[in-house]
C-alpha cells in the first residue's frame, strides 16, 4: 500500500463515525473520509436512490471498490459504511491493513443508544419497515464481522462524541 489510513472506523449505523471520525481527524490535523460518501458521488446519486434504481447487490459493487481505493489512497480518518465489512474483498484488505500495522476501530453500541442517533429515517434503505427489528438483525449478522476486523472495540453508549475520540486516540501512534 503506498498510503494507509490513520484510522478506520467500522460499526452499524449509529454508532457515531462520522462525529467521532472527525472529531478524531480534527484532533489529528488530517482529513476525514467517509466511503458512504465516497459511493454517493461516483453514482452521482443518494445511498437510498442507488437501492432503489440499482439494487443492494449494485450498491455493494460500488462500496467494495471505494473501500479499495480509500485504504490505498487516503492518509487520514477513515469510515467506513455499515455493512462494508461483510464484503470478503473488503475483510481481506482489512486484514492486510492490520497486519500492516493499521488500527480498525469497532465503535459499538446499543439499539437504545442507536435509536436516537439514527432517529431510523427513510435514507438508510436496510432499515425501512420495522427499522428497530431491522437494525438488530443487522447488528446480530454483523457483529462478529466487525468483532474480526477490528484491533479495538469501543463502546459508545452514554458517551459523548469527544470522551470516544479520545478512546481512540489512545490507541494511535504518536
Amino acid at each position: 500500500m503506498s498510503a494507509r489510513p490513520l484510522v478506520v472506523l467500522v460499526g452499524p449505523p449509529g454508532s457515531g463515525k462520522t462525529t467521532v471520525g472527525t472529531l478524531v481527524a480534527d484532533g489529528r490535523g488530517v482529513v476525514f473520509r467517509d466511503t458512504d460518501h465516497d459511493v454517493e458521488v461516483a453514482a452521482g446519486k443518494p445511498i437510498a436512490e442507488i437501492f432503489l434504481d440499482d439494487g443492494e447487490p449494485a450498491f455493494r459493487a460500488l462500496e467494495q471498490a471505494a473501500v479499495a481505493r480509500a485504504l490505498t489512497e487516503h492518509e487520514g480518518v477513515l469510515s467506513l459504511g455499515g455493512g462494508a465489512v461483510l464484503d470478503p474483498a473488503t475483510q481481506e484488505l482489512l486484514a492486510a491493513y492490520t497486519a500492516a500495522g493499521g488500527v480498525v476501530v469497532f465503535l459499538d453500541v446499543t439499539l437504545s443508544h442507536a435509536a436516537p442517533r439514527v432517529g431510523f429515517n427513510q435514507s438508510r434503505p436496510l432499515l425501512l419497515g420495522n427499522p428497530r427489528a431491522q437494525w438488530a438483525a443487522l447488528m446480530e449478522a454483523r457483529r462478529p464481522v466487525y468483532e474480526r476486523v477490528a484491533t479495538v472495540r469501543v463502546l459508545t453508549d452514554g458517551q459523548e462524541p469527544g470522551a470516544v475520540a479520545e478512546s481512540i486516540e489512545k490507541e494511535l501512534p504518536a
